[in-house]
């Protein structure tokens, strides 16, 4: 498979995951709708989830680049930095983004903002100071193809479904055996089966959505570097790149949980320890490995 066919195939089962995401959502609202008899809860946390997927969407980056303290990059010590980004942004076609700096000796980097003209890049000094300049501009480029493919748009989609799900649930489980239902009136035993259905959609949505939201995330990966390999014209730059920070032993001391789906590699060691089926599932990021050798075959 080629870099264009991997990034094709990537963008149509990003599309088939979030498809199938938004069928769960449909379906537990109507459960919920009929099977507790009170269809005004599904529309009060629509708007709740909504309300807080909004804020989210146009402060994620400024969380984020927060949470992380990175720092402008300004003034002559990062001008080679500032002056890769923006050749790459000519190259890409994009406005250039604001460039961070990230005050960490481990090697590793991130893109945020909803779209390219709110866009923000940062990168650790351990970065820069362990990586050649071809690797470096790899890993610019793929920052930049996830700038390009409104990968941060996307997600904050996903974000919003994830939402919605997660506070139906909790709607329902602070609600369920308060409310009234009866299941004695004109179409209760549908009513019931469509409560047990709640119940089971309740547990199982936010996983799903969770599940989801993490595969995409991976898939997104493989994309930024099919794109981010075509935009430098020399893959083995990120190639090299990968390896370096997949293999760096320091630990990156401002990543989290939250912020982890966010870099290039996991900023998480323990992440690519996990080799089991089930495992995997809850990685942010594809194997080191399959990504390289994505990219030089």
């Amino acid at each position: 498979m080629t870099l264009y066919t991997h990034a094709s195939a990537n963008r149509w089962r990003s599309a088939v995951l979030l498809t199938a995401f938004v069928g769960v959502i449909g379906l537990l609202g109507y459960a919920v709708a009929y099977g507790f008899d009170r269809p005004e809860i599904l529309p009060i946390a629509v708007v709740i989830a909504l309300v807080q997927a909004w804020v989210s969407y146009f402060y994620s980056d400024s969380v984020a680049l927060a949470i992380s303290q990175a720092k402008p990059a300004t003034g002559a010590q990062w001008r080679e930095l500032n002056r890769i980004v923006e050749n790459l942004s000519i190259t890409a076609g994009l406005p250039k983004p604001r460039v961070f700096i990230i005050d960490d000796t481990a090697p590793n980097a991130f893109a945020t903002g909803r779209n390219p003209q709110h866009a923000a890049i940062a990168v650790t000094t351990g970065l820069i100071d362990k990586l050649e300049r071809s690797e470096l501009e790899g890993v610019i480029a793929h920052e930049l193809s996830h700038v390009g493919n409104y990968d941060i748009r996307f997600m904050s989609m996903v974000v919003v479904l994830i939402g919605i799900a997660t506070l139906i649930s909790d709607f329902i489980w602070h609600w369920s055996w308060g409310l009234g239902r009866d299941n004695n009136s004109e179409g209760g035993q549908a009513k019931a089966i469509l409560f047990v259905v709640a119940i089971i959609l309740t547990i199982l949505a936010p996983l799903i959505g969770t599940l989801m939201q993490l595969a995409i995330s991976r898939k997104r990966e493989f994309m930024a570097d099919a794109d981010g390999a075509l935009l430098t014209r020399y893959p083995e730059g990120l190639a090299n790149a990968l390896k370096k920070i997949s293999t760096d032993t320091e630990p990156l001391e401002v990543a989290n949980k939250a912020t982890a789906h966010l870099y290039i590699a996991s900023p998480l060691k323990g992440d690519k320890r996990s080799r089991g089926w089930l495992a995997s599932l809850f990685l942010t990021h594809p194997p080191v490995e399959e990504r390289i050798k994505a990219l030089l075959h």
